[in-house]
């Protein structure tokens, strides 16, 4: 492979003291302030050069956010539409770091403590990591381990309770494998108010996968510079939606054999989930007339299924058999004019019209 170019709670140290804390990896880039413009230049321009433990997870597909087609698009320098919600979430958490590593800490008696800043793998200089937190020897204050901190939803609680999920596990083996450490912390806030971490061995024939997995996407997708394949992500999905300024006079030539094996695929996908979803509404359906008044369905003391009236509220039926005591409870909501907005500002209506896919019934 080509080698390419406080808080009060904060547990503090100089990063010079752990700059050799990687017993495999080099210190490539010295942490810095990343709302500085030029360093966050220089950061960016580092994370460009390799694959990074962020990467990993996506380059499997195992990320709910990111996929193939956005680390490209990032490698090679191009901005890449995100989410604000997605946005937010990230923002928020890597504002409270230092609260779950002092959380940590004081759960587990381990030391986190700041790391030096970018590390890149002796031997293969395109792996590359920013660990979270450096782990350190309670006794000797030596780095035994590299940390991961992540901020999660309530919902993903039963995913940190018995294990860690499959995105942030691989980030800490690509940390564990940049860094030739023999174990490394995934640490999870759930909710906001339940702390969660596991250790992680080093699998040496898993970060095996991982390098040669990744070190043949880099050399292909990045050092080579072809577009990565289509995969059957939503992150690929919302991506290509917004990748491009569409240019409506623009007509895009397909050969008459890709266009109609293309269009034959889909039709008996479609005719496949069709059939499955027929197939699993015919199964539910007995559940339901197995339960018929009753809410839960048991086997001995173990639930085989539930049957509660707790889903979407029905407002039209509502409003359609209670006009009077819907009346009393309507309220006035504040709506965005979209055809005022079409006609005001045509261009900025289309910017943010979503692109469909449609495909002709009629044969070819």
């Amino acid at each position: 492979m080509p080698e390419q170019a406080t808080h009060p709670w904060t547990p503090t140290a100089p990063a010079g003291d752990f700059a050799h804390g990687a017993p495999a990896a080099r210190l490539l880039l010295p942490a810095g302030d990343l709302d500085n413009p030029e360093y966050y230049q220089l950061w960016t321009e580092t994370r460009r050069g390799g694959i990074g433990g962020s990467d990993v997870a996506a380059l499997l597909g195992l990320d709910k956010y990111r996929g193939p087609r956005h680390v490209f698009e990032v490698k090679h320098g191009r901005p890449v539409p995100t989410g604000a919600v997605l946005s937010e979430y990230a923002e928020v958490g890597q504002e409270i770091e230092d609260f779950i590593a002092y959380m940590f800490t004081k759960r587990s008696g381990i030391p986190a403590v700041p790391t030096p800043g970018t590390l890149a793998n002796v031997d293969r200089p395109w792996m590359r990591c920013n660990v979270d937190r450096y782990a350190l020897d309670p006794v000797t204050g030596a780095v035994i381990a590299p940390v991961e901190l992540k901020n999660r939803s309530e919902y993903q609680l039963d995913d940190w309770t018995d294990g860690v999920p499959d995105g942030p596990a691989l980030q800490v083996h690509w940390n564990i494998a940049v860094g030739g450490w023999s174990y490394g912390w995934a640490v999870a806030l759930v909710g906001g108010n339940k702390l969660r971490f596991h250790r992680i061995e080093r699998d040496e024939e898993l970060i095996e996968t991982l390098i040669d997995v990744c070190g043949r996407w880099f050399q292909r997708h990045v050092i080579e510079g072809f577009a990565p394949p289509a995969d059957g992500l939503d992150a690929t999905k919302e991506l290509l939606g917004r990748l491009w300024e569409v240019n409506p006079k623009e007509v895009v030539e397909v050969p008459l054999s890709k266009a109609k094996k293309l269009r034959k695929r889909r039709k008996s996908l479609i005719e496949q989930i069709e059939e499955l979803d027929q197939q699993r509404t015919l199964v539910e359906n007995e559940m339901r007339l197995i339960s018929e008044t009753s809410e839960v369905a048991k086997c001995g003391k173990s639930t085989a299924w539930s049957w509660k009236q707790n889903g979407n509220f029905a407002a039209k039926r509502f409003k359609d058999e209670n006009p009077e005591l819907a009346a009393e409870y309507a309220t006035t909501v504040p709506a965005l004019d979209v055809e005022r907005l079409k006609a005001d500002h045509p261009k900025t209506y289309e910017k943010y019209r979503a692109r469909v896919l449609r495909v002709p019934a009629k044969e070819l």
